[in-house]
């Protein structure tokens, strides 16, 4: 097994969530650590770790991302990492994997199994071979302590309660 070091430039770890329960906001989390060792072309077995900086939260929205590091959504003060170690993975063929693992927001830790797809390796013009995946989820915030929202005059609330999580890894040995 290889271990693998994430290229932060050409890696993402977003997010998006229905806003006014009608248009979507998105946002990603531009500063994480993630632990790879594994094979590439078959993921069974891997290690996989992920441990993100809350703080470096981005929605293009500076009100916005102050108020998701605030006590009524993320607490970075008291929990300054959204961190998942993957438990257990299973080929599903063709290059695709379900990776369960623990996922923990705040102080809450639940099993949250990711769709994820071997992208394929090459090697860069610097003669580095790189590898890559995408993995996505979704996840009810409201299980991870997050439940802050406001009721719509209209109706409906402000945030909705579905996250879906979006990974873009790109990868190269150690």
């Amino acid at each position: 097994m290889a271990k693998y070091n994430v290229d932060l430039a050409h890696s993402e770890i977003g997010f998006s969530v229905k806003h006014m329960m009608v248009s979507k906001v998105r946002g990603s989390f531009s500063n994480f650590e993630a632990e790879l060792e594994g094979t590439p072309e078959d993921l069974t077995g891997a290690k996989i770790e992920f441990k993100i900086d809350v703080n470096s939260i981005n929605t293009k929205n500076e009100d916005r991302d102050n108020h998701l590091r605030s006590a009524d959504f993320f607490d970075v003060e008291n929990y300054p990492s959204i961190t998942f170690v993957a438990t257990d993975i299973v080929n599903k063929g063709d290059g695709e994997y379900d990776v369960t693992g623990d996922l923990t927001i705040k102080d809450t830790t639940k099993k949250v199994t990711f769709e994820a797809e071997f992208g394929g390796k090459g090697t860069n013009p610097w003669g580095v071979e790189v590898v890559a995946f995408s993995a996505e989820t979704k996840i009810n915030r409201k299980e991870f302590g997050l439940t802050w929202n406001a009721a719509l005059e209209t109706g409906g609330v402000l945030v909705g309660e579905d996250i879906k999580i979006d990974i873009e890894l790109e990868a190269n040995p150690a």
